[in-house]
């Protein structure tokens, strides 16, 4: 096989264990795995879709894959990547990502679930899959991904995921369902720092926080305190967003508050205040927030903000230019793998610099330009 644009693709994806039986190997396996790939990458969102772009692109595919037996049926895409075992997919992509990309030290990682919906398959009695993922904001990139287990939920992949990822300097964010003593213990574990969510589901953290937030802003000397305070202003689209936030030094309140001196290397309280106003109409949202980061509202703040990332720039484009949550993969390890291969195809387009638009935008254009799709290849 040529190597070329495929080199790295073949390095990390080559070593797969082939889920077919000896006879029934038509295609070989690197093939059909870069035709997904391509195909995806090109707009193609299912079997069909993929088989039809393999098709039309046969000569030029031709030139670094050996299609021994032309291309694949949609029947034989889908077998494939539904037998094809999940996990070890999925850890050949980590390795991809780690090997080709560089992580950014100090940046966000926002960790985050979310749900297939159409993989869900009634007839069988499955639910539809939730895939955990890690997106590094800085560098706009999926670092990984790992599957909820259907009889589980996001607690216990959240720290699988962990356990596989290269976050040592990063600053690792994640929502209520994630604040949890043991993944904080992970997060720092793996020399990473923690920013997490508190909700009711950790009742008495939540109210304890609420009470010392509301006697510290109603306070008349509230330099009394070990503080630090940040107010940002935004106007856009016809509406006025206020943030204010307020951090207070832990280490005060470690014994006060329930629960609090649990957290491994705690350090920071935050209080986020948002406001937004369109015309008379007002809305305001207090959220509340612990961390392994020394009080400094400035950086706190962004980081918060920054695990918004996950779902703007990850989640929001694998529904609206995937068209995800319409797939109708449901067999065994097929919608996973779809997942995977959908955040390879993401990962290349979002690092091919030369293109504007965004990425539906950039899918149309490699799917009309063969020397763009090299490009898009390359960035692997």
């Amino acid at each position: 096989m040529t190597k070329g644009p495929i080199a790295d693709i073949e390095t990390h994806f080559g070593k797969l264990d082939d889920p077919r039986i000896e006879r029934r190997k038509l295609h070989k396996l690197l093939d059909v795995i870069v035709i997904a790939i391509c195909a995806v990458i090109c707009g193609a969102d299912n079997w069909v879709e993929i088989q039809y772009f393999g098709e039309r692109k046969q000569a030029w595919l031709k030139q670094f894959l050996s299609l021994p037996n032309g291309i694949p049926s949609h029947d034989t895409f889908g077998r494939v990547f539904s037998r094809l075992n999940g996990e070890q997919f999925q850890a050949c992509f980590m390795e991809w990502v780690q090997a080709v990309h560089q992580v950014t030290a100090g940046q966000v990682v926002a960790i985050d679930g979310k749900q297939v919906r159409r993989s869900m398959d009634s007839y069988r009695g499955k639910a539809a899959i939730y895939m955990v993922s890690a997106w590094a904001e800085e560098n706009r990139l999926v670092l990984g991904q790992r599957k909820v287990n259907e009889k589980s939920n996001e607690i216990t992949a959240i720290p699988e995921l962990l356990e596989l990822l290269e976050v040592a300097g990063c600053i690792v964010t994640i929502d209520a369902i994630g604040c949890q003593t043991q993944i904080a213990e992970t997060i720092v574990r793996k020399k990473a720092e923690y920013v997490l969510t508190v909700k009711e589901n950790q009742p008495h953290l939540y109210e304890d926080l609420a009470y010392f937030f509301q006697m510290y802003l109603q306070d008349a000397n509230p330099l009394q305190w070990s503080q630090d305070h940040q107010q940002t202003l935004q106007k856009a689209h016809g509406r006025i967003e206020t943030r204010q936030c307020w951090v207070l030094s832990a280490s005060p309140y470690l014994e006060s508050v329930r629960g609090l001196k649990d957290w491994p290397q705690l350090k920071s309280l935050i209080c986020m205040v948002s406001q937004r106003k369109i015309g008379d109409a007002v809305e305001q949202d207090t959220r509340y927030f612990i961390s392994s980061l020394p009080p400094d509202a400035k950086r706190l703040s962004s980081a918060i903000r920054g695990h918004w990332g996950i779902e703007n720039r990850l989640h929001w484009v694998l529904d609206v230019a995937f068209d995800e949550d319409h797939n109708r993969a449901r067999k065994d390890f097929a919608p996973q793998n779809l997942t995977v291969i959908r955040h390879i195809a993401l990962n290349m387009l979002r690092h091919e610099p030369t293109a504007k638009g965004g990425i539906q935008a950039k899918r149309l254009q490699a799917a009309w330009d063969e020397d763009y799709l090299l490009r898009v290849l390359a960035t692997s």
